[in-house]
């Protein structure tokens, strides 16, 4: 990375494993770590999370180097690779903690992420309206080991080749220059 400056952004978009994939493989990015925020238990487990009666999100840390990669591109990256549009829910995943999310960390970030919601609302890409939450991160608690780097460990497994694959595949096609390799 370019410089000693790291930046982080925290989002949701239904199952983190998908969320991490993509921007495992974004130019700038030095970590993507799959985690909970948004609750009212500390340290919750996958198992409490996925039961839905906590209130956290499964949601991706990402630490970037601002140099490469701003907070604007990971938000207009983040837009087109879930449905912003259903409430609590991606695709065959519904609960609380498959909401559409970003937690801001700094008041500029809020800023931005309310700016391109607001520009994706006027442009209609979507038919129905955007209901990703923009609040304040909390607490961020990281998963359990064994959601690090999912995807690329378990390419073969069923859920991976057919929801995390496709949206891995239209992210490489829509942003082919930024990625890493």
């Amino acid at each position: 990375m370019s410089s000693r400056k790291r930046e982080f952004a925290t989002l949701a978009g239904g199952c983190f494993w998908c969320l991490e994939a993509v921007y495992d493989e974004l130019k700038g990015i030095e970590k993507a770590e799959n985690g909970y925020t948004g609750g009212q238990v500390s340290n919750p487990s996958y198992e409490q999370v996925c039961a839905g009666d906590t209130g956290h999100a499964e949601v991706v840390q990402i630490t970037y180097d601002p140099d490469i990669v701003s907070y604007r591109e990971l938000i207009e990256i983040f837009f087109p690779i879930h449905d912003p549009t259903t409430l609590n829910r991606q695709g065959n995943d519904v609960g609380t903690q498959y909401r559409s999310a970003i937690s801001y960390h700094t008041a500029e970030q809020k800023a931005t992420a309310e700016e391109v919601i607001a520009e994706l609302e006027e442009k209609g890409v979507w038919g129905d309206p955007i209901v990703t939450e923009v609040t304040e991160l909390a607490v961020f608690y990281p998963a359990e080991d064994y959601h690090r780097d999912y995807f690329q460990r378990n390419t073969a497994q069923q859920y991976c080749s057919v929801v995390i694959a496709p949206k891995v595949a239209k992210f490489r096609s829509l942003y082919l220059e930024k990625l890493k390799k």
